[in-house]
């Protein structure tokens, strides 16, 4: 893929590891991927593949790491300050685990919306939860109070109050009920198209990335073994025989269902 304008979030060789000397577990390994502004980028694998590890990175959750990252043409360190948040953002695969049980759902915006500094924060919350496809009546309910659709839902709508311009999605459908997927995946190409979001975006699920992404990158045991386009890989055409024997079993899941 091509370097320069119009690239908001590039790694090059970029290796995560876990631990040291002989308990050294080398999770990510020369990872090299662009994603363009306003693009979808989706990284697929089985799971321990490495995917989930590469967001870690980014946001310094996953605090051993080399190569470069750059985000919004930044070069990232070893800290992430409060300006990278603010635009780069993260929706976890678990949407009950991923929000605080005795918190409302008013406490968990408006937190959001502390931290950085926002005006307004009354107006804000009624227009994310509108956003999301959730009514005002949900703004005081706990998350126990909620199906995990809507959960998700409540998800997302913390990632974007704030505005940011990235969004990493790390398995974000797969906790869901499979009537619930489609609207979620609906929702996020919807806030997509109307905030020019840029998404990397995780999943095990070749047809959840199909119907996300424009640019898939392959991972197997740590590393990104293919690169190719939503068209080739719908086509179901793939060198590397890793991808081949994804496609395949993706075809035939299909077929069972």
């Amino acid at each position: 893929m091509t370097k320069g304008a119009g690239i908001e979030l590039e790694l090059e060789n970029v290796c995560v590891w876990f631990g040291e000397g002989d308990t050294r577990v080398d999770a990510v390994i020369d990872a090299s991927l662009s994603v363009k502004k306003g693009g979808s980028f989706g990284l697929v694998g089985e799971s321990g593949s490495g995917k989930s590890t590469v967001l870690r990175a980014i946001t310094g959750l996953a605090p051993d790491w080399s190569g470069k990252i750059t985000v919004l043409g930044e070069v990232l360190g070893e800290t992430r300050t409060s300006n990278f948040y603010s635009k780069v953002q993260m929706v976890f695969q678990d949407p009950y685990a991923s929000l605080h049980p005795r918190q409302t759902i008013d406490h968990v915006l408006s937190e959001s919306l502390h931290l950085h500094s926002f005006p307004d924060p009354d107006k804000r919350i009624v227009k994310i939860l509108d956003d999301v496809g959730l009514s005002q009546s949900f703004r005081f309910r706990y998350p126990h109070q909620l199906s995990g659709g809507q959960r998700q839902r409540v998800a997302i709508a913390r990632a974007l109050v704030i505005e940011p311009e990235i969004l990493l999605l790390d398995e974000p459908t797969s906790a869901l009920d499979v009537s619930v997927q489609a609207e979620i995946l609906n929702l996020l190409t919807d806030l997509q198209a109307e905030r020019s979001l840029t998404y990397l975006m995780v999943s095990h699920d070749l047809a959840v990335v199909g119907h996300m992404c424009s640019e898939i990158a392959v991972m197997n045991q740590g590393e990104i073994v293919e690169l190719l386009d939503v068209k080739d890989m719908r086509s179901l055409k793939a060198n590397h025989p890793y991808t081949q024997q994804l496609l395949e079993a993706s075809v035939q899941r299909r077929r069972v269902g």
